[in-house]
């Protein structure tokens, strides 16, 4: 077993790979570290823990989505961020999977501006 060093969050980590799985490694802690970063830098949590978090969710909901066949006429729609202030709707009528998205994010943001604490 190989073992790295990578930086996330501008702290050093000491991670075991097995051979062959550098690359894939690097990328995974590169993509970890931006979106720790983005959601540290949107400046409305402080706390490492919540930030890992919020980062996993975000990356865990990224994977989730399902395969759409790409469509260069139409523009992506944003990922939302949680942690960052729910955006503004531009259409009069949410989709049903929005409008719950859009209410899990303001009971999340509720939940961790209450106590301070995430657990």
């Amino acid at each position: 077993m190989k073992q790295l060093e990578v930086q996330i969050m501008g702290q050093s980590y000491l991670l075991g790979c097995q051979e062959g799985g550098e690359a894939r490694l690097l990328d995974a802690a590169q993509q970890v570290d931006l979106a720790m970063c983005k959601i540290r830098d949107a400046g409305k949590i402080r706390a490492r823990d919540r930030i890992a978090v919020l980062a996993a969710l975000n990356l865990a909901f990224d994977l989730s989505e399902p395969a759409t066949p790409a469509d260069t006429s139409a523009t992506p729609t944003p990922k939302p961020m949680l942690g960052a202030p729910p955006p503004t709707p531009m259409s009069t009528t949410p989709e049903p999977a929005s409008a719950q998205l859009h209410a899990l994010l303001t009971r999340l943001d509720a939940a961790l501006n209450d106590d301070g604490r995430l657990i």
